[in-house]
């Protein structure tokens, strides 16, 4: 392989992770503003922001099950094909990416068809009231029809990235992000048209970004390329992709399932006022997520590409860079919410109400996150190396495990005050879980770097 392709395994590890991470970090905070502005505007739109803001929250489960299928199988089908690059393999990774990129089309019209046909039921499930579902039927009914750009936006460019094209896939992101911020404020306030305007705003970004993406990877500067002999589904490829994207899937879909439940609980404790904090609390939670992920996604091609080229020093070093800033960052954040949250509150709400009583639950919601650097250098650096059932064990104990049954437990525990004994499953389940994850990644990555160092030696008595 020449050196415009085995640049993940020679350049310095310091070096290389900021150039990787810089732009999948700019990335994911562009991408940040396709989740929020939307809720920005909404939020302050006259006499109705609060209760369309409440009704786009509720809509936010469905928009995270759609987010997360992509994950499902980019997050597995992007780091096996970096691992297949640093083997030298370049046909398998091609056959990784042409099998996703198929599943992906088909997940995309089976998404489609279901959220047409019963996202008012879905909504109405998943705690949205008489006041609000009218808001969030209109919303969902526009953003279901562009669930195929959604899909291939997100799920392909994760293998831009995979190659080391961290800037091309910040590109991707930003294309849409700025098509978003401009288009939103001219359908929801030029034309009227309220929540429908922000969701056709969101549908076409994504469809000029989708066009960037697949212009990409059918052209001539991406290293591996979507061809017609790798689009027919091969088991041998297509499953382990599927098991490995298995615990950011289970992650990104549980959040789904959480928001249902917060929103219940919530609407049963505090009514309309509580979802629609909740709404902020999920958003300004995202500032944490994915810059986070951004990190974790620009270290993904170096560890896992050198893993499979078996350089166990630099897997190593470059996961210890990898949770410095990951726990630097979380750190940073996490005061600046204790100490300002009115500011955060302020950016999606004009509503007296609702500021005052988001301001309160935003420092109990996120009391913990001082800590997550640490959950997502592992949990990432885990899927990073291939480690399907470590990832899933992480993902299944910190949301199923902890934070469901403490989201019903906490309130018949603090009678005193309900709504808020909900907020606090979130930090008390955060704390619990990093401390899980940090003693298992331990004992895992111990064991993977000593396999690694193993089969390097093998190696190298063959050769001679």
């Amino acid at each position: 392989m020449n050196d415009t392709k085995n640049f993940l395994g020679t350049e310095p590890v310091g070096k290389l992770l900021w150039r990787l991470a810089l732009p999948t970090v700019a990335a994911q905070l562009i991408n940040m503003l396709y989740n929020i502005v939307d809720r920005m505007y909404i939020g302050h739109i006259p006499n109705v922001g609060a209760m369309a803001l409440t009704g786009v929250g509720v809509c936010m489960p469905l928009i995270m099950i759609v987010a997360a299928f992509a994950a499902l199988v980019s997050n597995g089908g992007s780091p096996r094909a970096s691992i297949f690059m640093g083997r030298g393999d370049m046909e398998s990774a091609e056959k990784t990416l042409g099998n996703c990129f198929s599943l992906q089309i088909l997940i995309s019209l089976a998404l489609t068809a279901i959220l047409l046909l019963w996202n008012r039921d879905f909504l109405l499930a998943f705690g949205a009231s008489e006041n609000t579902i009218d808001y969030g039927v209109s919303y969902m009914n526009i953003y279901a029809i562009g669930t195929i750009f959604v899909q291939l936006t997100l799920g392909m460019n994760a293998f831009i990235t995979a190659q080391g094209f961290a800037k091309t896939g910040m590109l991707s992101v930003l294309i849409g992000a700025v098509c978003n911020i401009v288009l939103d404020p001219i359908f929801i306030f030029g034309f009227g048209l309220g929540v429908q305007g922000a969701a056709l705003a969101t549908i076409l970004s994504q469809a000029v970004s989708c066009i960037w993406v697949m212009a990409f990877l059918f052209g001539k500067k991406t290293i591996l390329k979507i061809k017609k002999q790798y689009l027919g589904l091969s088991r041998k490829i297509i499953l382990p992709s599927l098991a490995l994207g298995l615990a950011t899937f289970i992650m990104q879909a549980s959040e789904s399932v959480i928001s249902v439940c917060f929103n219940s609980s919530l609407l049963k404790y505090g009514g309309d006022i509580a979802v629609g904090a909740m709404t902020i609390l999920t958003s300004v939670m995202q500032f944490a997520m994915l810059p986070l992920q951004g990190l974790g996604q620009g270290a993904q091609p170096i560890i896992s590409y050198n893993y499979g080229a078996g350089k166990s020093d630099r897997v190593k070093a470059t996961f210890h860079l990898l949770l410095k800033a990951s726990l630097t960052y979380s750190i940073l954040l996490w005061s600046c919410v204790m100490v300002f949250p009115q500011m955060f509150a302020a950016m999606f709400t004009s509503d007296a109400a609702l500021l005052s009583f988001a301001k309160t639950a935003l420092r109990v919601y996120m009391a913990s996150m001082f800590l997550f650097g640490i959950q997502m250098a592992c949990q990432m650096t885990f899927t990073s190396l291939g480690n399907a059932k470590a990832s899933i064990a992480v993902a299944v104990t910190r949301k199923f495990i902890l934070l469901i049954p403490l989201i019903y437990v906490l309130p018949q525990i603090l009678r005193s005050n309900q709504t808020i004994a909900v907020y606090m499953a979130e930090p008390i389940a955060d704390a619990i879980a990093v401390t899980f994850t940090a003693v298992l990644f331990t004992f895992q990555f111990r064991k993977a770097l000593s396999a690694l160092t193993a089969r390097s030696k093998t190696e190298a008595e063959e050769c001679k």
